[in-house]
């Protein structure tokens, strides 16, 4: 009965992250700062937070659907881009994060971020490049992605390692 009762703490406690950091993902969403040719989201820093502490479906749900449930709210047009772009941005940092947390390690959680990140800015500029019909918009975009990619990665570094968050998570997640 012990064991039932801890694996049902752990379900509620991971529903619970989930929803909280999916929530997160779309009130970043709604706050952005204008730039040429559109607007720099600050959503990515909870995206890659997410990535470093959950695992691949935690990661995909508080990533990618919030930041799609963010775009249907707020600007629904490249909604379906945005599912796509943060979803496996957010796993693949997700998967690498686990590998390197299993061989104790942080190179590989490094990787995962530049390659996330990388997924996420190639994403967006052939997503907007086909929503809008013009390459030229999606080019004019491309260093302010980079720049939200890079600005929400080390910020997610930042909290999860040096602010202890990524600690305190797991003490919550394998608490007795």
């Amino acid at each position: 009965m012990q064991k039932k009762n801890m694996s049902a703490r752990r379900t509620t406690v991971w529903l619970c992250a989930v929803a909280a950091f999916m929530a997160l993902t779309v009130v970043l969403s709604s706050f952005s700062i204008p730039v040429p040719g559109g607007h720099l989201y600050l959503c990515d820093i909870v995206i890659c937070t997410a990535a470093l502490l959950l695992d691949p479906l935690g990661a995909f749900l508080a990533g990618g659907v919030g930041a799609f449930i963010g775009d249907l709210l707020f600007y629904p047009l490249p909604m379906f881009v945005t599912l796509a772009s943060h979803g496996l941005q957010a796993v693949i940092i997700s998967v690498f994060a686990h590998i390197g947390r299993r061989k104790h390690s942080r190179m590989p959680a490094a990787v995962g971020l530049i390659l996330g990140s990388v997924v996420m800015v190639v994403g967006y500029t052939l997503g907007r490049a086909f929503i809008y019909s013009t390459t030229e918009y999606a080019v004019l975009k491309l260093p302010y992605e980079m720049l939200q990619a890079a600005i929400g990665a080390v910020i997610a570094v930042l909290l999860c390692r040096k602010g202890g968050l990524e600690n305190a998570f797991h003490r919550i997640m394998h608490m007795e």
